[in-house]
């Protein structure tokens, strides 16, 4: 493997370790902090270094009034209403069912593709849809229809979430022709902090101020902030700009996998043999909605 592939794959599975341990993080923070103050804080530490970052290496473009109106869509969707449905699902459930509810994200954005943006869904796709559900419903019924450890709710704010990734990730295509990644990020999050402040000063102002973060949430907190949303997507960009679109995806179906490791060992979550079937069953089925129609009979053929 050459030096330059090297650092592509590596930068690739940064960006998936540390979104994945964002839902360690989120838990340390939500100790003392109620959701909506923790993605204000978050957004505030990314906007800053992002603005530092793009700023020093002449990355953020200039924000044309005309396309205001677009990044204020897209904002609405991610961070406001993706962070609000992570946020208060990883609240009430598990780290690792909503570390597998997130990454089905990529697996479901084709449908939003096709209706809106006539984007054909390829039978593998569909296979893929069908065999991630499995995996999820695997992972949350593990024990039983009774939702053990699972609260309702939590379930529907994830799914809030990836509701919202897929509007925001069909805003982007448009976006994406105008700006570079940086600036987008750049831009939606520090429209984000508008977004949230209303929520902020209604909901979680009294409480707030009244807290004393120990040494430990803070530290979690800027890990939130300065890895999982600020070098995270400059780690991931950089896996996209070398590897296309469909190949660095494919890198999100480690999310799940590693966010149940790293939840066994530092939150001591338990790891049963039905959810790590569970677990297997959404990366193959993210796996399979990826596969290309050349790819697939490389592997039928056993060239693979």
């Amino acid at each position: 493997m050459s030096s330059n592939k090297f650092k592509v794959y590596a930068s690739a599975m940064f960006a998936m370790v540390f979104w994945a341990l964002s839902f360690i993080w989120y838990k340390e923070v939500l100790i003392l902090y109620r959701p909506v103050s923790l993605v204000l804080m978050r957004l505030i530490i990314s906007s800053i270094l992002l603005f530092i970052v793009t700023l020093s290496l002449g990355k953020l473009n200039k924000l044309h009034l005309s396309d205001l109106k677009f990044f204020l869509a897209l904002t609405f969707f991610q961070p406001f209403l993706y962070f609000l449905g992570e946020s208060y699902g990883v609240d009430l459930v598990p780290s690792t069912v909503a570390s597998v509810i997130i990454s089905t994200i990529p697996l479901l954005s084709p449908i939003g593709a096709y209706y809106l943006l006539k984007e054909r869904i390829t039978l593998m796709n569909f296979v893929g849809i069908v065999v991630s559900f499995l995996g999820v419903a695997i992972v949350i019924f593990h024990q039983g229809f009774d939702l053990v450890d699972v609260r309702a709710s939590g379930v529907a704010f994830l799914f809030l979430a990836v509701a919202a990734a897929i509007g925001y990730s069909l805003l982007i295509k448009r976006l994406s022709t105008r700006y570079n990644v940086f600036s987008i990020v750049t831009y939606q999050n520090t429209l984000g902090i508008f977004f949230f402040l209303p929520l902020f000063f209604i909901l979680d102002f009294k409480e707030f101020v009244t807290i004393v973060p120990s040494r430990e949430v803070i530290f979690a907190l800027l890990k939130l902030g300065i890895f999982a949303s600020t070098f995270a997507f400059i780690f991931f960009t950089y896996a996209i700009k070398n590897l296309g679109v469909t190949r660095a995806n494919i890198f999100t179906n480690t999310i799940p996998v590693l966010t149940a490791i790293f939840a066994y060992f530092l939150l001591n979550e338990t790891l049963t043999p039905m959810k790590m079937l569970g677990i297997g069953v959404v990366v193959i089925g993210l796996f399979l909605s990826q596969v290309r129609r050349g790819m697939f009979t490389w592997v039928v053929n056993g060239k693979i």
